[in-house]
């Protein structure tokens, strides 16, 4: 463990910041939310602000599939809304590790979504500053690949074509995977994980989109309890 007393050793921050620049580079998969907005019925403009504004991911994808069928754009929020509801859970672990003055910690909440929770965590058991370092390289990576590359997209949709042919939307999922495999070697995580996904598969063949995701993480949050307080 990369820590001195509790805190985290230079080589430990260093390490996490070299961790968050790589997870940061695959926003690049923004450019398959930029032509995928704009071939819904969105302007480029509005691709481009929608990313810079509700910087969600799988929310932003849920607003324009909404919009692509033809759905009112109250219906698209609401949808958007129920998937991001996710980062709250979020917030609520990393609550001490996020800034305490107001606008920082704005900033911050901007910022928390799977893969930043997910750095933080990882690298929470080097002490506080490389799970910072963690959370805070890899959000501002993210932010400004995802954001650049929805330029790219949303205005370059026509020549660019298909987007799903890149592969690009495989890489959150893949990236994320390979961040919390390390904890499925536990005999309690792999339980509460596959309980939460269970819970997660059965509830999307029946509840609206968003209500799946927001209850597997819930089980997760319940199901971990004992071990973050240990």
């Amino acid at each position: 463990m990369s820590t001195v007393g509790g805190l985290s050793t230079p080589e430990a921050v260093r390490a996490a910041r070299r961790d968050g620049i790589g997870l940061g580079l695959l926003g690049v998969y923004g450019v398959s939310f930029g032509a995928v907005a704009v071939a819904s019925g969105l302007s480029p403009l509005q691709a481009v602000v929608l990313s810079a504004l509700g910087f969600t991911g799988g929310s932003q994808f849920a607003f324009a599939a909404v919009a692509a069928a033809g759905g009112a754009p109250v219906t698209g929020l609401a949808s958007a809304w129920l998937l991001g509801l996710r980062n709250t859970l979020y917030a609520v672990r990393l609550t001490d590790l996020l800034p305490r003055r107001a606008v920082p910690r704005l900033l911050a909440s901007l910022l928390v979504i799977d893969e930043t929770t997910s750095m933080a965590v990882r690298h929470e058991e080097n002490g506080p500053a490389a799970a910072r370092a963690g959370f805070w390289t890899t959000g501002v990576g993210l932010f400004t690949t995802w954001n650049l590359t929805t330029v790219l997209g949303a205005y370059g949709v026509q020549a660019m074509g298909d987007p799903s042919a890149l592969g690009l939307d495989a890489a959150a999922p893949a990236a994320f995977l390979a961040l919390v495999w390390p904890y499925l070697r536990h005999r309690r995580t792999a339980a509460v994980a596959a309980l939460a996904a269970v819970v997660a598969l059965l509830l999307s063949l029946v509840a609206p989109a968003g209500v799946p995701v927001l209850a597997g993480g819930a089980v997760a949050l319940l199901g971990l309890d004992r071990r973050w307080r240990s």
